[in-house]
């Protein structure tokens, strides 16, 4: 029994028996070296990641970078009408196209300073003419708010690159140049202006890409990114050609007038005419008739 026991081997023995050899320090030490060489290259690697995003530690609320954040709430949000409730209102002048028939052409010119010009927007009123808050459409920067007599007072929103909205005809204006306003915050108060004076208290909407009015309606509960994608190329020569037609109106009414006032001279000149002949053939007459009472005078014998 006691030989057997001497065989086996014990665990402690064969430690004792690996570390005798020659070998076995220089590998535990080149072994070790190896594991810890490969924590640092991988600690390393690490940190060159985090750094390439600028990221601090001991911030967790630090930015990736430091480029400002691009909102995109504006791209997918839907024009709304700028009122409360737009089953209230009603459009007392509506968008000017020359698509439209001739009866809707007609109602859609606004008459200012003896002109008709096409209306570059909807105007909105309440049926029994009371004022209504006026909204933001979309959100927005305001870049412009700015007092007009003729045009009833002016909010500027820039939604994106070149598309704008415009509030006129507005009074009590609650925002100013420089503030973000959100989709629906409350902008101003209905008002007049002299522009429409027949719209009585309204708010005048226009919706603008490029400067190019295009018509409201059309883009009522659609997103930012369908005007973006449209093409206003023919709205834009459509509002040239109007420009043009109402230069030529100007030029024609103001040939017209002078016309009439070539005529109403000619008129008065012909009066006066008249009544010079009238005069002399009158002072003619008199003379003619003194001359005869003279004669008769001289002929009778017992004058």
């Amino acid at each position: 029994m006691r030989e057997e026991e001497n065989k086996r081997t014990s665990p402690k023995s064969k430690v004792k028996n690996f570390f005798k050899k020659r070998w076995a320090f220089p590998a535990v030490y080149i072994a070790s070296a190896a594991i810890i060489l490969t924590g640092v290259l991988w600690y390393q690697n690490s940190a060159n990641e985090t750094d390439k995003f600028k990221y601090d530690a001991s911030n967790p609320s630090t930015q990736l970078d430091d480029e400002p954040a691009v909102p995109v709430t504006n791209d997918v949000e839907n024009f709304a009408w700028p009122v409360n409730d737009p089953d209230n209102v009603i459009t007392q002048k509506g968008f000017y196209d020359n698509s439209q028939s001739k009866e809707e052409q007609v109602n859609s010119l606004v008459f200012y300073d003896n002109v008709y010009q096409p209306n570059t927007g909807v105007d909105l009123k309440m049926e029994d003419n009371s004022e209504f808050e006026v909204l933001a459409s979309l959100s927005g920067t305001v870049t412009k708010v700015s007092e007009d007599s003729v045009l009833g007072n002016t909010i500027e929103i820039e939604h994106a690159d070149g598309i704008k909205t415009f509030y006129q005809s507005v009074k009590d204006i609650q925002v100013k140049e420089g503030d973000e306003v959100k989709k629906g915050q409350s902008l101003a108060t209905s008002g007049q202006s002299l522009y429409n004076k027949d719209g009585g208290i309204h708010v005048h909407f226009e919706i603008r890409k490029a400067d190019v009015a295009v018509n409201p309606i059309d883009y009522f509960n659609k997103s930012l990114a369908s005007l973006e994608k449209a093409d206003t190329s023919e709205a834009s020569q459509a509002t040239e050609e109007n420009e043009v037609t109402e230069e030529n109106a100007t030029e024609e009414d103001a040939i017209s007038e002078d016309a009439t006032q070539d005529e109403s001279k000619k008129e008065v000149s012909d009066e006066s005419k008249d009544s010079t002949n009238t005069d002399a053939s009158d002072e003619s007459t008199d003379s003619s008739s003194d001359d005869a009472a003279d004669e008769s005078t001289s002929a009778d014998p017992n004058a």
